[in-house]
């Protein structure tokens, strides 16, 4: 500690009592683990010999008491070696003073319920990140409670051992941001509970039930706030809310493997994390061979423009127009179905009219998949069909009973009497059995008419017919009606084939309650189509949506969004937040970085850089690689006591190429492909598109078969590219190759 704090043996002493009984939970803990395993394992070999209902009630009692004991254990375990960040000096109104300790969990005295450690996401932590000291307010469930906020303290905790302690006032919370920033990339992500700004906090805890929407600049933490929220949300909403309806939508599979490490230590795990296409495919359950996601970004990247053709199709399919077109054809499959309703009938008596049954499908269960409709109309006539078919075999049998009476006492000759009765019975006894059997499968069978969906085979007969997209695509020129059918005559899928995919599959089949997600996290949102996102709105039913992403990022913009406008109309109960402030990169590397943003089509604000200061981006002049001069750069940065450090190029192509000569070379690399983790041991290379979303410790970029030229793609990959690094900035390549 660089000078003793005058609390220094209070907080040490406090420190060691949270520690001790941290210690004595966990021992007890560790013994319910082990004496809740032992107890299932005697009543599984009970089953044998004991009462079989007794033993599986202990079984479940035990399996509870169990998983309960298992949680509390790892729980402590997780911040067992820093059990608190913070602390506040804080009285309620009427109330006497607090000392509460401010953690990753809340942990309670079980006799005294004094709180050793407060959750960071508790309503009086919020006192913490938004309060000044004072008098203030906060709220609890809606209600607002009054209090004095007498100081604010942080602690450095490492290992269990107390380096640091620093009350807190504004010039002291820069310095404990800045400590934070000019730590490593690889434990920045973790720790960033215990730095989280004002206005970052604003939106962690927002309005819970209303959909945001976040523009954030390059290095605003819109993904850790978007954590952070999500744990936040659980912490709140929990008791009421399953954890597996909440999903997290990442960018890519190397983007989850990113935020592992952090997930747990939020406490939600048990999420749904998945990218966007794999949720369509398993919500759907079709099996689709993807085209490569990022081929018609390498293909802009190459050339000044994609075909215009293909430009209009990419564009379509993302559109809100398009979605109105899907709308035209479920309408028409909707009413060619409605069509194949005829009246229902047990042998000759009519037992529900076809005008009924079109009336529940077209209009009373208009809000229901398509074949959900079906299965509520089967069931209604099932019910009736069993009502009916009673009354229908109460009346006969009673018209029978009648006619016989009438034969035998009516008829007085006796052959005559004799066949009369005869031939009743046998019409009888051969009619009612077989009315008995058809009303028992008269549902069934009049049900058969209505066949299950193919929405691959449905959608594959849009995409190449000229009749179909004549009739629900009118407003297309013959132009665009001939670009799109050319441009499907090979049979192949794309990810802007997905939203139509979902939409038909949602509007016809339902989505499936194991993928009926309630809540929804989408970060680098900017990447997906206005189309992407209603279809979702429209499958899952609901607009709780927590929606962050940059457009200055948008690298993908030739077939999602370019803007913010279209997206506050499709959830209009949304809050809009933007985030300008940079927390990651240096003062001298976000300048250069906003020259480039100065150049963009969108009209952004320019970037704001946390008052921190660091190294000049430096240039090499090379005209080729140069294995030697690039292991001096990277030896340099990591002599300079950085570890992950990143080559990023324009192209996959490039990419693999620098991989290739490095690795003869004899330097030690990895590259980083979508589905790959991050190897920080060694010089990591990486395509521009894929850094996305990503901070290192240094970045070199490198510009030589493919310079990034000045056009509106490749200057938001050069952005990407230069927004990466928290230190060190390194270009190489010719003069020239940095648009």
């Amino acid at each position: 500690m660089s000078q003793k704090h005058p609390d220094l043996e209070f907080e040490l002493q406090r420190l060691d009592y949270t520690k001790q009984y941290m210690q004595q939970l966990l021992e007890e803990s560790r013994r319910d683990v082990k004496s809740s395993q032992e107890q299932i394992r005697q009543s599984m070999a009970d089953l044998d010999y004991l009462d079989s209902s007794l033993s599986y009630i202990n079984i479940l009692t035990n399996a509870r008491f169990f998983e309960m004991a298992r949680s509390q254990k790892e729980g402590l375990e997780a911040i067992q070696q820093k059990p608190y960040f913070a602390r506040i000096h804080f009285r309620k109104e009427n109330e006497a003073d607090e000392l509460l300790y401010i953690g990753k969990t809340s942990l309670f005295h079980r006799e005294t319920q004094e709180p050793i450690i407060v959750d960071w996401r508790s309503p009086v932590a919020n006192v913490y990140y938004d309060g000044r000291l004072g008098a203030l307010s906060y709220k609890v469930r809606d209600e607002e409670f009054e209090g004095h906020l007498y100081s604010k303290r942080q602690y450095r905790i490492e290992e269990g051992e107390l380096l640091d302690i620093r009350d807190v006032d504004l010039t002291t919370n820069d310095e404990l941001l800045q400590e934070a920033l000019a730590g490593k990339a690889d434990t920045r992500l973790t720790e960033i509970v215990s730095t989280i700004q004002a206005e970052q906090n604003a939106i962690i805890r927002a309005n819970l039930k209303q959909p945001i929407i976040v523009q954030g600049a390059a290095g605003s933490g819109k993904t850790t706030i978007a954590l952070h929220r999500i744990s936040y949300f659980l912490y709140t909403m929990g008791e009421n809310f399953p954890a597996d309806k909440l999903m997290i939508l990442a960018p890519s599979k190397l983007f989850m493997d990113y935020i592992a490490d952090v997930l747990p230590e939020l406490g939600v795990g048990r999420i749904c994390q998945t990218t966007y296409s794999e949720y369509v495919l398993s919500a759907t359950g079709l099996k689709l061979k993807l085209m490569d996601p990022d081929a018609k970004l390498e293909q802009l990247t190459e050339s000044d423009t994609l075909d215009a053709s293909l430009l209009f199709v990419t564009r379509v399919k993302g559109s809100l127009q398009y979605r109105e077109i899907m709308q035209r054809y479920v309408h028409k499959l909707e009413l060619d179905m409605a069509e194949l309703f005829e009246d229902v009938f047990i042998e000759k008596y009519r037992i529900m009219k076809a005008s009924r049954l079109k009336q529940l499908f077209l209009k009373e269960f208009s809000y229901m998949p398509v074949e959900k409709r079906l299965d509520r109309i089967k069931i209604i006539v099932q019910s009736d069909v069993k009502r009916k078919r009673k009354q229908l075999m109460d009346m006969l049998t009673t018209k029978y009973d009648a006619a016989l009476d009438k034969a035998l006492y009516g008829i007085r000759d006796d052959e005559r009497r004799k066949l009369k009765l005869t031939r009743i019975l046998e019409e009888r006894d051969e009619r009612l059995p077989v009315i008995e059997k058809e009303g028992k499968t008269v549902a069934s069978a009049y049900m058969r008419r209505f066949k299950k969906f193919n929405i691959k085979k449905l959608y594959r007969d849009w995409l190449t017919s000229s009749e179909l997209q004549k009739e629900f695509a009118d407003e297309w020129s013959e132009r665009d009606r001939y670009a799109f059918l050319e441009a499907h005559k090979k049979e192949f899928w794309e990810v802007e084939d997905l939203a139509a995919l979902y939409y038909l599959h949602a509007k016809l089949r339902g989505i499936a309650d194991e993928w009926k997600m309630r809540v929804v996290f989408i970060d680098e949102v900017q990447d997906y189509s206005e189309f992407q996102l209603a279809s979702m709105q429209d499958g899952l039913e609901t607009d709780m949506f927590t929606m962050v992403g940059d457009l200055a990022q948008g690298i993908h913009s030739y077939r999602s969004l370019t803007s913010w406008e279209p997206i506050k109309a499709l959830f209009p109960r949304a809050t809009y937040t933007t985030l300008q402030k940079s927390y990651r990169t240096t003062i001298e590397i976000m300048n250069l970085a906003n020259q480039v943003l100065a150049q963009m089509d969108e009209d952004l604000p320019l970037v704001e850089p946390v008052v921190r200061h660091g190294r000049e981006p430096k240039y090499y002049e090379m005209h080729e690689l140069e294995g030697g001069g690039i292991q001096r750069i990277y030896e340099g940065i990591i002599e300079r006591g950085h570890q992950s450090v990143a080559l990023i190029c324009k192209t996959r192509k490039e990419a693999s190429e620098i991989f290739t000569s490095l690795q003869e070379f004899g330097m030690s690399v990895h590259l980083v492909g979508d589905q790959s983790g991050i190897n920080d041991n060694c010089l990591l290379i990486v395509p521009s598109h894929l850094a996305k979303g990503l901070e290192f410790d240094a970045v070199i970029i490198a510009a030589f078969d493919e310079p990034f030229r000045n056009h509106p793609i490749d200057r938001k990959l050069l952005y990407v590219a230069m927004t990466r690094p928290m230190h060190e900035l390194h270009i190489i390549g010719e003069e020239g190759s940095l648009c």
